[in-house]
């Protein structure tokens, strides 16, 4: 049985219609086609012996040493390098998913190329394909031809098509003498030559990649880091509707036991708003064009404004209602495996507050004068008044919690007073007759806050009104502007929630019991809201101090998951994270000192 992967030793490739991670032992162990939130075609990630694979990976004679690995990004790219190395030789595989621009339009084909090219000597290599019909785990029937094999049972038409004689596709030995390719395709098949066609989409990808990362602005301090994370966000996105998922795996656990093992190939109108927030520091701005597309076309079908939290990649909620998966056996063994998400039937008023946060810069930035209209303007009013009208009444809020909640969140109701507050600003600009309604709206709401969730005992606003518990999400207390820079109770808030929260230099979310018990690991978010937090208040070192901690924590390659083990520094939960990317470039731009200090 093959030993399971650790998150660190994965790589994401993509190329906005779909992703699939990779491992250094050159396997492709998670692949859901033809989108995001499809069922997985490779899911060995969730069953290391029969979740389906594709390998590639170098052949040592009997007696020789094991063959040697290593793996990374080409510059700037989202293009995945592994060198394989043994006795006989070394070969590369380049792997990736064609995006560039072509006749105009950005050609994001869903297709998996793997190039095979000897570096030294003369290697051998085995290749195994061996796709499974999704969650039943059923092989597909192999349909062979001249050059390709058809697997039988999808959907649409997955085929292999590859210049390797296909005798070998089932891991016989095979000295690689020249360059070989592997395409793997959704649909439309191949009918062009193999070795040109290759090169010529990784070229043309390469070049697309290179030239948005040139296009992206970066903080001086942590450079690589926020590129890779830059890159990684870019793969989350759905171009065909705008959605943005949360990760691209499910049922990774947060930590070992813990049963905590959720599906987040989905879209959630928070990440995405915290997505959208990272990107406009980058410079990139398309992607907020096509989120609001979605998410106008969202609100039009709920003019009740009764928003669930997350979406299908389509903007559908069907088939969402979370299932366990009895039958398979997890990542590393833990369980359960779930498809769905039991959030989609939640109530979480907290996502008024980041829509509309989302939507303001439209309206207040004029880079953004042509996506302004009457519509999206009285959309933005619409998400305002049910920001004001929810405010300070009880949710699941942004921990989702599963057990009822008979207090309300203080997360939720700050980011209620967010919406009113900032729509003041877009009033003024726009609709000067209503602006001073919602700034009595916003004021109403501040006080709700200060009254009711402050702690005089703690020195802290606490996680619900009335409560006792911290909660790491009101760092963003000092981000929103909540109160004034030199506020004390924002100043010890902040560090009661450093300090509380803290274990080995890491937050945690909170520290009281949920569902399923204390939490035994940080949440990696929270800590770069500390980083910004700190920036925020003017504590410039101790912020520079904390993000040199933290940007420890990506893997080799600068991925980032969820979560993070302090005892033996492992990452854990659903992987990459799109949600701990963000944090990184929001708090390396918070904590960096600008350019033009330097240069």
């Amino acid at each position: 049985m093959p030993a399971p992967v650790r998150l660190e030793q994965l790589g994401l490739i993509g190329n906005c219609q779909f992703s699939a991670l990779v491992a250094d032992t050159g396997d492709v162990v998670w692949c859901c086609l033809p989108r995001f939130d499809s069922e997985p075609v490779f899911s060995a990630l969730l069953d290391s012996e029969a979740g389906g694979r594709f390998g590639v990976a170098a052949a040592s004679a009997e007696g020789a040493p094991p063959p040697r690995t290593r793996f990374g990004y080409l510059p700037n790219s989202n293009v995945l390098e592994t060198i394989h190395e043994t006795a006989d030789g070394q070969f590369r595989v380049l792997d990736f998913a064609p995006r560039f621009e072509q006749h105009g339009r950005y050609f994001r084909p869903t297709m998996l190329v793997r190039m095979l090219q000897p570096v030294a000597g003369t290697p051998r290599a085995r290749v195994l394909c061996e796709p499974m019909l999704g969650w039943s785990r059923r092989l597909p029937e192999r349909v062979q031809g001249s050059n390709h094999v058809d697997y039988a049972g999808y959907e649409s038409r997955l085929r292999l098509t590859t210049d390797i004689p296909l005798a070998y596709l089932g891991g016989r030995p095979f000295a690689l003498a020249a360059p070989q390719h592997l395409v793997l395709t959704w649909g439309e098949p191949i009918e062009e030559p193999l070795p040109a066609l290759c090169e010529r989409f990784l070229r043309e990808t390469l070049r697309y990649w290179e030239r948005w990362v040139k296009q992206c602005n970066i903080p001086p301090q942590c450079q690589a880091e926020v590129i890779r994370s830059a890159l990684a966000l870019k793969l989350h996105c759905f171009e065909d509707t705008g959605a943005i998922v949360a990760s691209t795996t499910t049922s990774i656990p947060e930590s070992p036991g813990s049963t905590r093992t959720w599906d987040y190939r989905y879209c959630w109108l928070r990440d995405s708003y915290y997505v959208l927030g990272a990107l406009r520091r980058l410079g990139q701005f398309e992607e907020r064009e096509r989120f609001v597309h979605f998410l106008v076309d969202l609100v039009a079908n709920r003019p009740a404004l009764d928003l669930p939290p997350l979406y299908r990649v389509d903007g559908s909620t069907a088939g969402l209602d979370e299932r366990i998966l009895e039958a398979w056996p997890g990542y590393c063994g833990e369980r359960p495996v779930r498809v769905g998400n039991a959030a989609v039937g939640q109530t979480q008023h907290d996502i008024y507050g980041e829509i509309v946060l989302a939507l303001a810069p439209i309206f207040l930035d004029d880079r953004f004068r042509a996506d302004r209209s009457r519509h999206s303007l009285e959309l933005l009013e619409r998400l305002t008044h049910r920001a004001i009208e929810v405010a300070g009444t009880a949710d699941a809020g942004i921990w989702e919690f599963r057990r009822s909640q008979s207090q309300p969140q203080t997360f939720s109701t700050l980011m209620c007073w967010a919406a009113a507050d900032r729509m003041a600003k877009v009033a003024d600009v726009h609709l000067p007759e209503k602006a001073e309604g919602y700034r009595r709206a916003a004021a109403r709401i501040h006080a709700l806050i200060t009254e009711q969730a402050w702690n005089p005992a703690l020195g802290a606003f606490s996680s619900v009104h009335g409560g006792s518990d911290l909660d790491a999400s009101l760092l963003q207390m000092a981000t929103l502007r909540f109160l004034p820079v030199d506020d004390p109770r924002l100043h010890t808030t902040v560090d009661r929630l450093s300090h509380d929260l803290a274990h080995e230099g890491w937050l945690f979310r909170y520290r009281a019991a949920d569902d399923f018990g204390k939490p035994t690991v940080a949440f990696i978010l929270c800590t770069f809201w500390l980083v910004e937090a700190l920036a925020a208040l003017g504590r410039a070192a101790e912020a520079r101090e904390v993000l040199e901690r933290a940007r420890k924590a990506p893997s080799p390659l600068g991925l980032l998951s969820e979560d993070f083990a302090t005892r033996d520094l492992r990452m854990w939960g659903n992987f990459p994270q799109a949600y701990s990317h963000v944090g990184l470039i929001h708090a390396a731009f918070a904590a960096s000192p600008r350019w033009s200090d330097l240069l």
